[in-house]
């Protein structure tokens, strides 16, 4: 039996949205991917390139090496969408259609992201997502890093 309290779920007073908000944020991002993915067929780039290139984006986890702080810095830069807008955007305006088509790969990667439920990091740790814990668990409020290190073993 474990010696873990009893404590309720994480609501959005911790920084994890819940309910209605949650069930349009996955709207959102199903129609981010889902528009990525139709305004690159108009670029005319080959669509081997969408495969190789969607989890480019991931390679930003690589600022964790220097712990979470940067780490949730770097990866959530790569992981909103200001950067590849602007890249898909000046692609389209300067006729640019490779470009354009990376900054919307880039924009797909991230709605798929947020559908399969992994969110902007925190920077306590890399699970800690605006969404919820990423990886399939579900932090609880009361919980400390001692109780997970306890689930653990």
């Amino acid at each position: 039996m474990s010696s873990i309290p009893e404590t309720k779920s994480v609501g959005s007073s911790a920084g994890v949205v819940v309910g209605a908000p949650r069930r349009w944020l996955g709207l959102e991002a199903a129609t981010l991917l889902t528009a990525s993915l139709i305004a690159y067929s108009v670029t005319h780039e080959p669509w081997w390139i969408v495969p190789v290139a969607l989890l480019v984006p991931d390679a930003f986890m690589v600022g964790y090496l220097n712990g979470p702080t940067l780490g949730a810095r770097v990866y959530n830069l790569a992981h909103s969408t200001p950067l590849p807008a602007l890249m898909a955007g000046l692609g389209w305006w300067q006729a640019t259609p490779l470009v354009a088509a990376i900054g919307l790969i880039w924009l797909a990667h991230i709605g798929m992201d947020r559908l399969l439920g992994f969110g902007l990091k925190y920077s306590d740790r890399f699970q800690h997502t605006h969404l919820g814990d990423s990886g399939g668990t579900r932090r609880t409020v009361g919980a400390t890093h001692t109780d997970d290190e306890s689930r653990a073993r």
